[in-house]
């Protein structure tokens, strides 16, 4: 997905799954977001049970504040989906040469 979009597209379709999850009020999803939202915009076959949601927002709530914003949302994705984190270091490899594709971390900033 992620070659076919591009980077800039895909973090683009990102913040829409993130702006259709969330409280249009508040601005972040919440337990009541996800659980209104998750049957309807997931394709979910039935709604997510407490202990799924409570465990989801756990998970993606890295500041404790209760809620998931945007930020935490694309982290959220991101560690879900192992092959996102190929394809963003794909993009970014290609994007500086190949030069931060070695097994060191530290290469990725070089």
């Amino acid at each position: 997905m992620m070659k076919r979009l591009g980077a800039e597209g895909f973090m683009e379709e990102l913040c829409k799954g993130f702006r259709l999850l969330m409280e249009d009020e508040q601005g972040v999803i919440t337990c009541d977001s996800l659980k209104r939202n998750s049957v309807l915009l997931l394709g979910l076959d039935q709604e997510m049970g407490d202990d799924e949601i409570v465990s989801m927002m756990v998970e993606g709530d890295l500041d404790g504040d209760g809620a998931i914003n945007q930020m935490e949302f694309c982290i959220l994705m991101f560690r879900l989906s192992p092959a996102l984190v190929d394809g963003s270091k794909q993009v970014l490899c290609s994007n500086r040469g190949g030069h931060c594709c070695s097994a060191s971390p530290a290469n990725y900033y070089t």
